[in-house]
């Protein structure tokens, strides 16, 4: 001990403070650390002697976050995986699971922006509710009850496999496969309460508009998890009172829509603006179906349906989602449509009488 009162350490026989010898430490250390990064990237570069200064692995380190994320990819019956992003509660035991299933990007609906922007696959939030904070999250909800949250890309969609088809209807007469949103819906809860040690085996389902049609074919032949089904303006009857017809009219404005719904799996291709003002855009091409031929969408599935369908077909009735609920099981809560009230009360009145 020297007249400081400091220990002294000798290195190569000098005598240093001891926390000039413990930032040696780290710095020795350190470079052997940073050395051994270096040389594995070193072993795969073009040029080994100067290689690349970005890893060939970089890890996050999120041990601040109040939430941990976890992306799958679910096996469905049919050997199909489903993309899908869990985001758990730091420290969650025995939490319930709230699920919603989209055509619209589950990393996107999962990525908000988390200062309260537009953006979607923003920057993280170390924080749950900020990057939750937006279209079909009840956000306020989730974070003070404490659920884990879980969004899945469906089938043919984004990070998912498979044949994605508008509005997949049930198996039968218009779905010869044996796979529909309810047997996904079922696999995929069916996967969840046995893969998250977490959750309590509960499972609820929301939606809005497309993503509330989901929570409508969860409850055909529903898994026994499931405890409680949400669908907020629900796609029910597209040829009469939801989005493709009003009453028989067809709503041109959709056909943007279409046309980046399917022409892509993640929704690449984007319907292009040609005049100032829409109702020029269609006048010129005097037709939607001519705007169509224009434009080239007559190579996407659902928009051939529509020409072949101008007027509501004879099996419009089976298109409407008539679904029986046992509510001593589960609770069907169902908001009505902004669309109009035949979403929401046409599904509602064969359900209940």
């Amino acid at each position: 001990m020297g007249k400081s009162g400091c220990v002294r350490t000798c290195v190569s026989g000098k005598w240093i403070l001891p926390g000039i010898a413990w930032g040696l430490f780290v710095m020795f250390s350190g470079a052997s650390f940073v050395q051994s990064v270096a040389a594995q990237n070193a072993s795969t570069a073009q040029y080994p002697s100067y290689p690349s200064e970005t890893p060939n692995q970089f890890e996050p380190r999120t041990d601040s976050f109040d939430y941990v994320r976890r992306e799958v990819m679910i096996p469905m019956r049919d050997g199909v995986k489903l993309y899908t992003v869990i985001l758990i509660p730091k420290g969650a035991r025995g939490a319930p699971i709230l699920l919603t299933r989209t055509p619209y990007s589950a990393n996107e609906l999962t990525s908000h922006d988390p200062r309260g922007g537009e953006e979607t696959n923003a920057a993280p939030s170390s924080h749950l509710g900020p990057i939750l904070n937006g279209y079909d999250n009840a956000t306020e909800v989730i974070v003070e009850g404490g659920y884990i949250r879980v969004v899945q890309d469906v089938r043919g969609k984004y990070g998912s496999e498979g044949d994605y088809v508008m509005n997949r209807p049930l198996h039968g007469p218009q779905n010869p496969t044996p796979v529909d949103h309810s047997t996904d819906t079922y696999d995929t809860i069916d996967w969840l309460v046995k893969n998250i040690p977490e959750s309590n085996g509960r499972v609820g389902i929301l939606g809005i508009s497309y993503d509330g049609f989901l929570p409508l074919m969860a409850l055909v032949n529903p898994h026994p998890a499931l405890k409680v089904a949400v669908p907020m303006n629900p796609m029910v009857d597209g040829w009469m009172g939801d989005d493709w017809f009003h009453n028989g009219a067809f709503r041109q404005q959709n056909m943007s829509y279409i046309y980046e719904q399917e022409a892509t799996r993640k929704n690449d291709a984007k319907w292009w603006s040609s005049n100032y003002d829409d109702y020029d855009m269609f006048m010129q091409a005097g037709s939607a179906g001519e705007l169509g031929r224009i434009r080239g969408l007559e190579q996407v599935g659902f928009w051939r349906k529509i020409l072949e369908h101008p007027a509501p077909p004879a099996d419009r009735r089976r298109r409407g989602r008539a679904v029986r609920v046992d509510r001593s099981e589960r609770s069907d809560l169902d908001w009505i449509s902004r669309r109009g009230r035949r979403g929401a009360l046409a599904r509602w009145f064969p359900a209940t009488s």
